[in-house]
């Protein structure tokens, strides 16, 4: 069975691409290495376009007989929407629009989504159920409601079958030591404080010392890759044996503050970890925590590398080989 896994080259595409290859799945990577390294590629087909372009796109489904798509193509910057939002909805939904448009046409119905928690907005509700009501309030959270709002209308319309998995905070690195973390630039928190102790950033810096949680810093909730990865396969698994569509959270239903999080990185790699304390960004909350009842109910799913530990251990023997590669 073909399967199209649209940004296989980036993170979490990546990690994904490895468990779909362990599970003897056939995989095409659909990529056009904006953001996606080459280095991530373990192993598939690897066919360069752009989901902006349909003649790409229906060039590789005329082509390889596509059964399911797994599409992480997406603009994933929740800074950048904000300066600049006419980016995110062009590329975000456009991109979304042309590969569901595809998929229709040649009689692939079945997609799994790579969505955000930031369609919940601020949470009135923690640990956050999936019942929770929408209310994102950046653009990039936006982009994913909207797409979300559209894979419901398609199926009624069209049959297509979907499970959308609503992200927390991947972190981590492939266990194994062959993937890991290259975002240019780089937004998340724990590969920040690792290029920091590299020596690839002049500082770190903490955002909000304020918010109203027991040491003042933001409590998320971090949820390891391979996890991730792990629970995309189950997605995939599920999608083709049933015809339920499904909204699904990926968390661990447990947090970290940032200051925890520094303590940890200590701890792990025997270095002091001096910080620059900054005012809150635009948008951030105080806690964000997935309920995870769901993903183990309907998926089967288990959390095994999400544990604080495991994640910065990880992701610090990724960054401490591969960090050259970064330069």
């Amino acid at each position: 069975m073909k399967i199209l896994v649209a940004g296989g080259a980036g993170y979490i595409g990546s990690h994904t691409v490895k468990e779909l290859i362990r599970e003897g799945f056939d995989v095409v990577i659909f990529d056009n290495f904006s953001t996606g390294k080459k280095e991530l590629i373990v192993g598939g087909e690897v066919v360069i376009g752009d989901l902006m372009d349909k003649k790409s796109i229906k060039k590789v489904f005329s082509s390889k007989k596509i059964e399911a798509v797994l599409h992480f193509a997406s603009l994933i910057q929740v800074g950048e929407s904000y300066l600049n939002p006419q980016k995110y909805y062009t590329h975000n939904l456009i991109s979304s629009l042309n590969l569901l448009e595809t998929m229709l046409e040649s009689g692939a119905k079945n997609f799994i989504f790579s969505s955000s928690a930031a369609v919940y907005g601020i949470p009135e509700k923690i640990p956050i159920p999936e019942s929770h009501p929408l209310n994102p309030f950046n653009p990039y959270g936006q982009t994913k409601f909207f797409i979300e709002n559209i894979l419901q209308d398609y199926k009624k319309a069209y049959g297509l079958k979907f499970i959308s998995l609503r992200y927390f905070n991947a972190a981590g690195a492939d266990p194994e030591g062959r993937l890991g973390e290259m975002h240019d630039p780089e937004t998340h928190l724990i590969p920040n404080i690792l290029l920091f102790l590299l020596g690839k950033k002049k500082s770190f810096e903490l955002y909000g010392t304020d918010f109203a949680t027991p040491d003042g810093t933001a409590i998320r909730d971090y949820i390891h890759v391979t996890d991730l990865a792990k629970a995309h396969v189950l997605a995939l698994k599920k999608i083709l044996a049933s015809p339920q569509s499904e909204f699904i959270n990926l968390g661990a239903n447990k947090g970290s503050s940032v200051l925890e999080v520094i303590k940890k990185t200590e701890e792990i790699t025997g270095r002091k970890v001096p910080h620059k304390e900054r005012p809150r960004r635009k948008g951030d909350v105080p806690v964000l925590l997935a309920s995870k009842e769901k993903a183990e109910k309907i998926l089967g799913w288990k959390l095994r590398y999400s544990s604080l530990e495991t994640i910065i251990d990880t992701a610090w023997s990724w960054h401490s080989k591969n960090v050259k590669l970064k330069a």
